[in-house]
């Protein structure tokens, strides 16, 4: 077979889909989508595996279908992580300039005296140490400090962190299924590496990334990432509010959701039907499309209502000059934005992946934001790009052991 050029693979795992996706990445950094693949999640509740057997066989089904569109041996993979264990912190940690400019190894000490100010409780397992800002002697605002002269160097950083069995049990899973983790990355910071542009992180934004089990949120001010947070309601509330509202089955209601179901009961048009389908043997029945807007329409604001009351909570009610952006699956409900632009009094706009060449036909949806995120954030943060992907040999990937490489990893 011919050379090919080094090959990251993304595998998000989601609480009702698994999606993997393959890239081949050229030396000058053009990402390029070979191979996609999905199936039904069936192990995961709210974003945390709750079933590792069947957990295992959703992920080997995604990825046996990426590697066979991509024609290639799929042996190792960087996957995300959510669920409403995580959590995150603010610290700051300052160092003194040992020779009056700031070195790489002065950025490193001062990030590091920042996360050992945060006190971890033993359950807790570090997932990121994000700069924020920089401060030299008294210039703040700072995000490249290299070479800059002073004598104090200060930073101001976004601490991640996750529950270590919730982690664990997504390692777990990947190494059942016969593959390697290179990293495990917060799912919300890879979903804002494909859809959102460096203007609108510097605007201030809200990226909302609206998943089956969790709605995760990312907020960028100044071109640095300021919070996050995971909400647990999603796509599959919407479901279940279908599925009780209408009598119907929990995989009709899906059906309905997504082929004629709308988050603004003053977008239905008149006169538009829905066929649903009863449990049992009952007849089916006939109801107007208003109908399920109804349903959908309270949960939906609920959805973004938890979102606005993060925002405000946390400070950042009107540093947002970009608005919203929302991703994900349940994004592609008909209407999703013209309902986030309501509760938020903001404007909002649907992302989908870019930054990529290849297979965008199928990769560059929405639903596929978190998986494309995870191969641009390898790509962009990373630069460990020769042990991911297709390799002869496997990895042991020790993700828990490496802070000190993480710690700049946004940097």
């Amino acid at each position: 077979m011919a050379k090919r050029d080094h090959i990251v693979v993304g595998l998000d795992i989601g609480t009702t889909k698994i999606c993997t996706i393959v890239a081949e990445v050229s030396g000058e950094g053009v990402v390029n989508i070979v191979g996609v693949g999905s199936s039904p999640s069936r192990g995961l509740r709210k974003g945390v595996v709750v079933d590792i057997e069947s957990t295992v066989e959703s992920i080997k089904k995604a990825v046996d279908d990426a590697a066979l569109m991509a024609g290639a041996e799929i042996n190792s993979v960087w996957t995300g992580i959510a669920g409403s264990h995580i959590s995150g912190v603010r610290s700051r940690g300052v160092v003194a300039l040992k020779k009056q400019e700031v070195t790489r190894a002065d950025v490193q000490r001062a990030v590091e005296a920042a996360h050992s100010r945060a006190v971890l409780e033993p359950d807790r397992r570090l997932l990121h140490v994000i700069p924020r800002e920089f401060i030299v002697d008294d210039q703040d605002g700072i995000h490249e400090p290299l070479g800059m002269s002073g004598a104090r160097l200060e930073v101001d950083v976004h601490i991640i962190t996750g529950a270590v069995t919730s982690a664990q049990n997504i390692i777990k899973s990947v190494n059942r299924a016969g593959l390697d983790v290179v990293d495990i990355v917060l799912q919300p910071l890879a979903s804002s590496e494909a859809v959102l542009s460096q203007e609108e992180r510097e605007l201030g934004v809200a990226m909302v990334d609206l998943g089956g089990g969790t709605t995760d949120l990312a907020i960028f001010v100044d071109g640095s990432i300021h919070h996050t947070a995971i909400l647990p309601i999603g796509g599959q509330n919407l479901t279940k509010d279908i599925a009780i509202g209408l009598l119907t089955s929990p995989t009709e209601a899906e059906r309905i959701k997504i082929k004629q179901g709308i988050a603004r009961v003053d977008l239905v048009k008149e006169d538009e039907l829905v066929d649903v389908p009863a449990v049992g043997d009952r007849p089916g029945r006939t109801v107007s499309r208003r109908e399920v807007a109804e349903i959908i329409e309270p949960r939906v604001e609920e959805m973004f209502d938890l979102v606005r009351r993060e925002i405000m909570l946390n400070g950042y009610e009107g540093m947002l000059g970009a608005g919203v952006v929302i991703t994900g699956g349940t994004s592609m409900l008909e209407g999703m934005p013209d309902a986030a632009e309501g509760v938020l009094d903001l404007p909002a706009r649907r992302g989908a992946p870019h930054g990529v060449e290849g297979l965008r036909d199928i990769a560059g949806t929405p639903m596929h934001a978190t998986a494309v995120g995870l191969i641009l954030h390898a790509c962009h943060h990373a630069g460990k790009l020769e042990t991911g992907g297709l390799r002869g040999s496997r990895r042991v990937g020790k993700v828990f052991g490496r802070m000190r490489e993480w710690m700049l990893e946004f940097f």
